[in-house]
Formats: C-alpha cells, sequence, structure tokens
C-alpha cells in the first residue's frame, strides 16, 4: 500500500491531472516573470516575506538546523494539507501552483534584471534542492486538483451512490496517503539538501 512502486503507479492514474498541475506552475511562472503593478507588488511582499525569514534563520544559533526544520515542517504540512483542501473544487492547489510559479519566475526575472549571477542562482540556488522539492509540490497539488473534480463530480451527481463509485473513492482515498506518505519523504530529503548543499553553495 504504501511502497514507492505503488506511489508511481498511482501516479499513473493522475496523468491529465499532472499535466494540468505543471501548466499551472509553468503559468505562474510566466505571470511572475511579466508581473507588473499589483501582481508585482503582491510578489515583493512574498520575497520580502522569504528574505525576513531567512535572516531570522541564520542568526540563529544552530543556522543549518533552523533552516531544515523550518523548510521541511513548512513544505511538508503545506503539501499534505493542500491534497485534503483540494476537496473544496481544487481552488487552493490552482492558487498554490500559480502563486509558487510566479515567484520563482519573479525571483529569476528579478536578478536578471538586476545583474546578479543566473548561474548560482539557478544551478547553486535553486537546482540541488528543487529538482527533488518543485516535482513533490506539483504532485501533491495534482491530487488535491483531482481531489476537487472528483468532489465537483460528486456534486453535480455524476457519481451515483453505488458500489463501483464508493469503491472508486476509496481506492482514491488510499491513494492521497499513500502520496502523503511519499511526498514528505521526499521532501525530507529536499530539506536535507537545501540546508546542507544549497546552503554551503550559497554561503
Amino acid at each position: 500500500m504504501l511502497s514507492f512502486f505503488t506511489f508511481i503507479k498511482d501516479l499513473g492514474t493522475i496523468r491529465k491531472t499532472l499535466l494540468l498541475a505543471v501548466s499551472l506552475f509553468i503559468l505562474g511562472g510566466v505571470a511572475g516573470w511579466i508581473g507588473t503593478g499589483s501582481l508585482q507588488e503582491l510578489l515583493n511582499e512574498q520575497l520580502k516575506g522569504i528574505s525576513r525569514i531567512s535572516g531570522d534563520l541564520r542568526e540563529s544559533s544552530h543556522p543549518q538546523w533552523s533552516f531544515f526544520v523550518f523548510i521541511f515542517l513548512n513544505n511538508s504540512i503545506k503539501s499534505v494539507v493542500i491534497i485534503f483542501l483540494g476537496a473544496l473544487f481544487g481552488i487552493l492547489p490552482a492558487f498554490f501552483l500559480l502563486v509558487n510559479g510566479a515567484v520563482i519566475g519573479y525571483l529569476i526575472h528579478l536578478s536578471a534584471i538586476q545583474g546578479q549571477d543566473l548561474f548560482t542562482l539557478i544551478v547553486k540556488g535553486l537546482l540541488p534542492h528543487g529538482i527533488i522539492e518543485i516535482p513533490a509540490i506539483i504532485i501533491a497539488c495534482a491530487f488535491g486538483l483531482k481531489f476537487g473534480g472528483k468532489a465537483v463530480s460528486a456534486l453535480l451527481g455524476a457519481g451515483s451512490r453505488n458500489a463501483g463509485n464508493k469503491e472508486a473513492w476509496s481506492i482514491f482515498m488510499r491513494q492521497t496517503i499513500t502520496a502523503s506518505v511519499w511526498i514528505v519523504i521526499l521532501l525530507l530529503i529536499a530539506a536535507i539538501i537545501e540546508s546542507t548543499i544549497t546552503f554551503s553553495l550559497l554561503s
């Protein structure tokens, strides 16, 4: 039930939703890159918040440990919660994808405008942990979007209260539990990398 093979197999059952999640993330990235006006102000506030937290963590007695604990708990809790909040018609997972994509797109564009070294930002600052963290978050949101789609179908009566529909819900809920476990494991690995390798590369 909780094996990695089962997790990978489950991903195959939500291929279309995964594609939608990736598309929303990319759309957010594009919006962040070209963002102006109120969107730019929103993203600036997001980056200021991240910068303040980062500064506080760096000033702690054990910065790397503080980074690890914060990153892991922040990402894992949000990712698991977003799966089940997807039941609210998939609105929150979609918003989460757009905002996270926009923050990354805006950060890269802002760095380029300011003449900063994009190689350092992307290859050293984002890639080591992001290659695991970003897919894990997208997968979490994809399950959230799937949850929302099933909730809408149930509300509209597309899924009648028969044995087959109950079984489909049972299978999906099992998939969300398996996904939650492996997403947390992946984010644990990403947090270890970010608080050690990424931290060292950017220090």
